[in-house]
């Protein structure tokens, strides 16, 4: 028995890390109780409104399928800034990429063969969709990688010249005669909505897009922790110049960086216009492209945290209709997201809040071990 105590004795104490999903959890409670000192100031019942958003996003099987649909985009593009984040690279040009994405799924949808069987157009215009939005990240990768352009300005360029595009493209392509801002809707089979899975769902818009969000957090997962290629990228954006001289090619990972980045939002355009909608519209820059920041930040830019980040966002996107009937502004939900996002943007000053309590833990631990062993 005392070689056994000894043992744990003399087995030295390590002090902990602070888990990188405690401050997530922390900032999403403070973004709650934020949210409930609002509802309090305007004489409303906080539970009440909580329990009308959750009503919203989850009470029966039509809510819960169009609030998965509504976080499918949000997956997508949460993943898509992370990606390109773990790189030291700050791509807000995920908008841009998404609109790109949408319309050359759109114009597929359109002009493809009825004739061609579902899976074979699925296929085709996933392909299209990650290839027009790996490329327009590809190019604002390229003008970092090769004449040293931030990001951040290439990528809003890229926004605007997609809008545009957009713009011109919808009336001359795929022109709604009936409304001429918007492009026409794409009959149920050139979606990727299925049959049964509307209906297994209360006819809710839950489509295949959502199935791939799953496989791509999957995918960038398994790159991100298992391949050399995430060892590279990680590499590049803890220190480029330690990677430069470890013989990395910054600039071609600069690039695969942002164009697989750009694939992402890319194929969250098509989830979006030809999933969860069934149509474009003139003159809409997508929120998603911004939302994906704040989903992404929240998730600590890990796949898993990306993904019940975007489930999060997407229940109190969809659930904040729901609080009308309790006479609180629907806007009160996109100030509870805002406000996490400004909790999770100050997460040194979480982070060191935890890590004082763990070491006041620590050290309390260690003086007690030092006790046991002078006794």
């Amino acid at each position: 028995m005392k070689n056994e105590s000894a043992k744990v004795i003399n087995k030295p104490l390590k002090a902990k890390k602070v888990p990188s999903f405690l401050v997530s959890i922390s900032a999403v409670i403070l973004g709650v109780l934020a949210g409930s000192v609002l509802i309090l100031i305007i004489g409303k019942n906080p539970i009440v409104g909580f329990e009308r958003l959750l009503f919203g996003a989850f009470s029966n099987k039509r809510r819960i399928g169009n609030t998965l649909s509504m976080s499918t985009q949000l997956i997508l593009m949460g993943l898509s800034f992370s990606f390109a984040y773990k790189t030291g690279l700050f791509n807000i040009g995920g908008s841009g990429q998404m609109l790109m994405g949408g319309i050359v799924s759109t114009i597929l949808g359109h002009y493809l063969p009825s004739s061609l069987p579902k899976p074979v157009y699925i296929v085709i215009v996933v392909i299209g969709a990650l290839a027009i939005g790996g490329l327009w990240g590809l190019i604002a990768g390229f003008l970092k990688a090769k004449f040293n352009v931030h990001e951040v300005v290439s990528s809003i360029m890229l926004n605007w010249i997609a809008y545009w595009l957009v713009y011109d493209f919808i009336p001359r392509f795929v022109k709604d005669q009936a409304i001429a801002v918007k492009s026409k809707p794409l009959d149920f089979s050139r979606t990727l909505g299925l049959e049964w899975l509307r209906k297994a769902t209360g006819m809710s818009t839950l489509n295949l897009g959502f199935l791939f969000a799953i496989i791509a957090c999957i995918v960038i997962w398994f790159i991100l922790e298992k391949t050399t290629l995430g060892f590279n990228l990680k590499a590049v954006g803890a220190n480029k110049c330690c990677a430069e001289y470890a013989g990395l090619k910054i600039q071609k990972t600069i690039m695969i960086s942002m164009a697989i980045a750009g694939a992402l939002a890319g194929l969250a355009g098509l989830t979006y216009y030809c999933g969860y909608s069934n149509l474009m519209e003139m003159g809409k820059m997508p929120n998603e492209g911004f939302d994906g920041i704040a989903v992404a930040l929240l998730g600590n830019c890990s796949p898993i945290g990306v993904f019940f980040a975007a489930i999060f966002f997407g229940a109190l996107k969809m659930g904040k209709g729901s609080l009308a009937a309790t006479g609180i502004p629907t806007e009160l939900a996109d100030t509870i997201i805002a406000t996490i996002i400004y909790f999770t943007a100050t997460s040194v000053i979480i982070a060191s809040f935890w890590n004082k309590i763990y070491k006041k833990r620590y050290e309390k631990k260690k003086a007690k071990l030092e006790g046991e062993e002078k006794k």
